[in-house]
Formats: structure tokens, C-alpha cells, sequence
């Protein structure tokens, strides 16, 4: 029987046959992909032709094509809906896919091609598109260590290998603490808490196989959970089940793990050069050092702190005049902020859920694309991988342009969190290839009947991962290595970032936030009042994002530590952390950083971004249109088409003229006064 995943597939716009595949298929679809791409590089080396752009840079470009599809289908399952044997595949290819990836940078005959085009490159007569692509490959090799000879060669690969195995435990270390914990509640509990905690917790129950209630570790649960229950006790065993995920002892035990990953990168960074692994991360992105990053953060920590000190006295003061003995703790906050918020600004996080629909966010962000870049957007059919993904075509002026798969609901099988990711990227080396973009999101999902609501948060998230889609969709390059999301890592959340604005406009939430019930918009009262709020408790989420960038910069700038919870620990004493919060991701459960090397040394990326993100819609606000027509194509032209082939920063100078300074931001967070 053939493998579905080596066939061509005749699939509905090339989506890989999901029907057809079985989870025996992977492997040996892998080992297949592998042979293939390597034949085809050895193809390259034995070239006896000079090297020419095309015969090196674009064959090294298309080497791997077979097998890119095959991992992009295996990686949309085993993020979103894992099992234990895709959980074992993950294992087993994790070190074969770092072995492919030394072959490659340590393949000395296929580097010497390479470097004689990069010497050689003014009399090429390249395009600008195709000397950034020459640029990042010469540059991508020599830091994968192509300059290495011998002992050192060899212990950058096993160091690569070793940290392929690592990210993977740690990812399914953290996921196997979610997928386990959950802790029945009664009935009247819950008769305390609004509907649609309510629901969630009961549906949970059912796929937890209880016969009741459970509140689980799904951001979407337990987070509304900590602010509707009265039960201090209860928020406090559901809290700290939420931070001690990945440090729970055992099989599962995340601390060992980041202290090995941390002591390999820094070997690695030595290997190539650099005297800390932040100075060769950061060398590529934006920020350039890691002093630039630490600077920013701390422009940012001082008003963030200042501005959560004050709230937390105000918080505290609700615990003792409820009969609690101070001090304010973690488990707290969440309660009596959402308390506060309710009364400051007359705001009922129920009262305002049943206007924010999951279609209808859906809805609205199909439809600010479609004025601000005229796509179009029509349910599809296709092979998906769960009963509850959905799939949409994307047209602009009747030509395809992508294909959108939509996975919004929370499942034990799924990791935390949001992301988007291409099961295939747009090019044109090899065809128009038109990319399909993944959205994977973990809201809960409603009783049957019953249509799914959002919170406030919950629907700029949708919002969010839907501007890191439309980069991708609106992608307009030759070369697939700069297509998309393959920028400097803190400038990815840009487009992301920005397009969360466009929720905040009030044509959009009058037209799309309609009651789930009545069908009428939203009262103009409550939505200034929503609006009004929307910099409500930005002291606390700053100081939670803050303190985890810190603390990642840390632990990459200079030498690894021993004990990576002492130095935390460390850390958030010397920055004066509040005692009522905690890091966004404790070290154990710090997927970001030591998942794999994406965001290490790099999760300071989302306020880097923030910076240009405010300063980019306060042009569509000057304006006086947040769909301004000239604007909206100067952003495309200039930052979603153009992928990774311009420098980040030239790309963002093209669009508004300058640079941006960190006041837009501050001013975005409503932390201008206490700077």
C-alpha cells in the first residue's frame, strides 16, 4: 500500500490528505523526505558547472520541498492534536532533523559554492531580492558553524542534536502537566460563578471523563475561574497547579532540562565566536545587543511597577474589607482586579461576553482584511485534521490567494497557548505557490447548542494571531527561506500586534459585537465603557511580560547558570518584583525560550514589536481613518509583502519615515503618567 504522504496530493488546493493518513505513515514518509533532500544536495555539490545563483542558492532553496510538506502536515497534528504516538515520532525526528541540518551547514564542497558567490557577488548581476537571499544563506552557514574544522565541528552537531531532544521533552513534559491536571469542582461552586465558566468547567468534565465539573490548566478556563470564584482556597490550589506546571517533580520535570539547554547554547555561542549566546542571538534581530534590549525593558519596567504598586494597595485593601489577613497574593489578583474593574468601570465581564461571539470575531477579522486589503474570504472544504478545524479560501478580485485553517477550541490533545504557522509558504522559485496558513487558538468550547463567547482578551488574541496570518497570506517574494513570518524575530510580532488596533475601533465592535442572545450591538454606553478600559490593570500585564523577558535575557547574558530557579530568583529580587505577581512564564513552563531556540534571548521581541505597533496605527490616527486606503496599501507594499527581503528596520523607515521612540508604546499602555 502506498504512503499517502510520498504521493502527489490531489487534494483541494494541495492540503495534505489528513483522511488518508495514518500515524504509521510519518516515519517512513520522513526517512523518504530526508533521501530525497539529500540526493538533491549531493546533486548541487557534484554540479561541475561554476557556481551560479541558480545552480547553488536557488537548488538549495527547492532541496528539501517534499520534505517541508511532509513535516508541515506533521507538525500541525502534534501541536494541536497530539496523541502519544505523534509524541514518539516527535521524539524519534527531532535528532534525525538536527542531523539533516549539520549535514547541510557542515557540508563543506556545498559552502564552498556558496562563499565563492558571496566573494564574488558585485559581478553577479543579482536583484536586490536575490543578494538578501545570498546574504542570509553565507551568513546562515557561518553561524551554523560551516568555518568549524574538526573537534569543534563535531561538537556544534551533537550540541544541536542534544538540544533538538531537549525542546521536544520540554514541550511534551509541559503538555502532559496540563493534559493531567484538573480538579473536580461542585455544583455550587459553580451556581458562584457566571455561565459561561460554568459551561466551560462542565464540558471539561465530560472530556475529562468525570462525572462532573473540573477546572483544568486551559488558559481559557482557568483564567476566568481565578476572577469570578469566591472560594480563596479553591483559586489558590487551581493558581499554583497553573505555575508549577514543568516543576511538579518526576518523569515530567522541566528544571533539569533548562539548565542543560541553558549550558549547550552557551558551549554553542563560545564554539562560533561569541562571548554569550543573547550576543549571538541578538546579532540578527533589530535590537542588535543585549544592552539595547535591557534598556528597553527597563524604560518600560520603572512606570509598569510603579503604576502595579498602586493598583496592588488598592487590591489589597478589597482582601482585608472582605476579612482576609494581608498580604495581597498571586491568587488574588485576579479576583479583585476583576472586581475593581467591574465597579470603576461598570463592567461585568459576563455581561460583556455574550457580545464578543467567536463567529462573529471571526467575522470582524475577515472584514477589516477585506477593507484594508480587499481579500475575500469563503468557507472551503478539504481534509483537516479535527472535526473542529475549519477551512476558508482567500481571494483578492477573483484570484486565490491562500488558504486559512482556523483551529479555535481548547482540547486535552492541544498545547497552550495561540499560534500561527504555514503548512506551506508562499514562493515563486518553483511555481506560484500560494501558502496555507494555520491559526491555532485555545478558547473554550461551548456546550452543544450553545454559540462559543470570548472575552475581551480572548478575541484580540483571534485578532492577534490573524495579523501573523495575513503576513503570511499577503507574502509576495521568490525565494520561500524570506517568505512571510521569516523576519528578525523582534519584528515577526509586528504585524500581529498592529492588527489588534483594528478591534479597538468602534465601527468594528458596533457592527460585529452583537448579543448572542438578542442580536442587538452593543450599547454605545458599554462599548466606551469596554473601550475606556481597555488600559485597565496594564501595570500587572506589563510587570508579568517584563519580568519574564528579564529574566530570559538573564540566563542568555553570560555565563549559563548552574541553577536556573535560583537565578530567577535573582533576578526579580534585584528588579523589586511585587510580591502579588508572577512572571507570565516561570522558568519550568517557559515554553517560549526553551521549547526550542525561536524566542531565547527573544521573548523581549513582543515589546520591541509593541513599540512600532503603536506607532504604526497612530499614522492610520493621525489620518483620521483606521482604513485609509493610502496607508493600508503603503502597509502591505511595505511590511506584510515584503517577508524577510529588506532589512526590518529599512522596511519600517519605508512605511512611516522614521523610527519609532518608546512613548508611543507607554502612551498605548496608558503608563505615559507614571514614567
Amino acid at each position: 500500500m502506498s504512503n499517502p504522504l510520498l504521493n502527489d496530493w490531489s487534494t483541494p488546493f494541495g492540503l495534505p490528505p489528513f483522511d488518508e493518513i495514518s500515524d504509521q505513515d510519518f516515519a517512513p514518509a520522513i526517512d523518504a523526505a530526508l533521501d530525497e533532500a539529500r540526493a538533491h544536495i549531493a546533486a548541487i555539490t557534484a554540479n561541475e558547472d561554476a557556481p551560479s545563483f541558480e545552480n547553488t542558492i536557488t537548488a538549495l532553496e527547492l532541496a528539501d520541498g517534499r520534505l517541508s510538506a511532509v513535516l508541515g502536515a506533521f507538525y500541525a497534528l502534534a501541536g494541536a492534536d497530539s496523541n502519544p504516538e505523534r509524541e514518539a515520532l516527535m521524539r524519534e525526528f527531532a535528532p534525525k532533523l538536527s542531523a539533516y541540518g549539520s549535514e547541510i551547514s557542515s557540508n563543506e564542497a556545498l559552502f564552498a559554492r556558496i562563499d565563492a558567490l558571496w566573494n564574488g557577488r558585485d559581478a553577479l548581476g543579482l536583484t536586490a531580492e536575490q543578494e538578501r537571499v545570498l546574504m542570509l544563506t553565507h551568513r546562515g552557514f557561518v553561524r551554523s558553524g560551516a568555518l568549524l574544522k574538526g573537534a569543534e565541528a563535531e561538537r556544534l552537531k551533537e550540541i544541536k542534536s542534544r538540544l533538538s531532544v531537549l525542546g521536544t521533552e520540554f514541550t511534551q513534559n509541559l503538555l502532559a502537566d496540563e493534559r493531567d491536571w484538573f480538579m473536580p469542582v461542585t455544583e455550587e461552586t459553580l451556581a458562584g460563578l457566571p455561565d459561561f465558566v460554568a459551561s466551560a468547567a462542565r464540558s471539561a468534565g465530560e472530556e475529562k471523563g468525570q462525572s462532573g465539573p473540573v477546572i483544568t490548566l486551559s488558559r481559557s478556563l482557568i483564567v476566568p475561574f481565578l476572577q469570578f470564584c469566591r472560594d480563596r482556597s479553591l483559586r489558590k490550589t487551581a493558581y499554583e497547579a497553573w505555575t508549577a506546571r514543568g516543576a511538579n517533580g518526576g518523569a515530567t520535570d522541566n528544571r533539569a532540562i533548562a539548565a542543560e539547554t541553558l549550558k549547550l547554547r552557551e558551549e554553542r555561542a563560545k564554539l562560533l565566536g561569541y562571548q554569550s549566546f543573547a550576543d549571538f542571538k541578538l546579532e540578527t534581530e533589530m535590537a542588535g545587543t543585549p544592552s539595547a534590549v535591557r534598556d528597553l525593558l527597563l524604560q518600560v519596567w520603572a512606570p509598569a511597577k510603579a503604576a502595579a504598586e498602586a493598583d496592588a494597595k488598592v487590591l489589597e485593601a478589597r482582601l482585608v474589607a472582605d476579612g482576609f489577613t494581608a498580604p495581597l497574593e498571586p491568587w488574588d489578583w485576579h479576583y479583585y482586579s476583576a472586581r475593581r474593574r467591574e465597579e470603576e468601570h461598570s463592567l461585568d465581564e459576563a455581561a460583556i461576553k455574550p457580545y464578543f461571539q467567536l463567529d462573529k470575531m471571526i467575522e470582524a477579522s475577515f472584514a477589516c482584511a477585506s477593507r484594508l486589503f480587499g481579500l475575500e474570504f469563503k468557507p472551503a472544504e478539504g481534509p483537516l485534521y479535527h472535526p473542529d478545524v475549519r477551512l476558508w479560501e482567500v481571494s483578492r478580485n477573483g484570484e486565490h490567494v491562500a488558504l486559512f485553517v482556523g483551529d479555535y477550541f481548547a482540547r486535552g490533545s492541544k498545547r497552550s497557548g495561540a499560534w500561527c504557522s504555514a503548512m506551506r509558504s508562499q514562493s515563486r522559485s518553483n511555481g506560484d505557490v500560494r501558502p496555507i496558513v494555520v491559526n491555532v487558538c485555545n478558547f473554550a468550547k461551548p456546550a452543544k447548542g450553545q454559540p462559543a463567547l470570548l472575552s475581551y482578551d480572548d478575541a484580540r488574541t483571534l485578532f492577534h494571531e490573524f495579523g501573523h496570518a495575513l503576513h503570511q497570506m499577503l507574502s509576495d517574494v521568490t525565494y520561500e527561506s524570506i517568505s512571510g513570518t521569516s523576519v528578525a524575530r523582534d519584528f515577526v510580532e509586528l504585524p500581529s500586534q498592529l492588527y489588534e488596533h483594528w478591534l479597538e475601533v468602534p465601527a468594528v465592535l458596533a457592527e460585529f459585537a452583537l448579543h448572542a442572545e438578542t442580536g442587538e450591538p452593543m450599547p454605545s454606553d458599554l462599548l466606551n465603557r469596554v473601550l475606556a478600559a481597555a488600559t485597565y490593570d496594564t501595570g500587572f500585564q506589563t510587570v508579568e511580560y517584563v519580568s519574564s523577558a528579564l529574566v530570559d535575557l538573564a540566563f542568555h547574558n553570560g555565563a549559563a547558570p548552574a541553577d536556573p530557579m535560583q537565578k530567577q530568583a535573582e533576578v526579580l529580587e534585584d528588579i523589586g518584583m511585587p510580591r502579588a505577581i508572577r512572571m507570565r512564564h516561570a522558568t519550568p513552563h517557559f515554553a517560549h525560550v526553551f521549547a526550542g531556540d525561536g524566542y531565547s534571548s527573544g521573548y523581549y521581541s513582543y515589546m520591541w514589536s509593541e513599540v512600532m505597533d503603536a506607532d504604526a496605527f497612530a499614522a492610520f490616527e493621525e489620518a483620521g481613518d483606521p482604513f485609509d486606503p493610502a496607508l493600508a496599501a503603503k502597509l502591505e507594499e511595505f511590511i506584510l509583502s515584503k517577508g524577510g527581503s529588506q532589512d526590518a528596520a529599512e522596511l519600517y523607515t519605508q512605511f512611516r519615515g522614521r523610527l519609532p521612540g518608546v512613548d508611543a508604546l507607554l502612551k498605548g499602555r496608558g503608563l505615559l503618567d507614571a514614567a
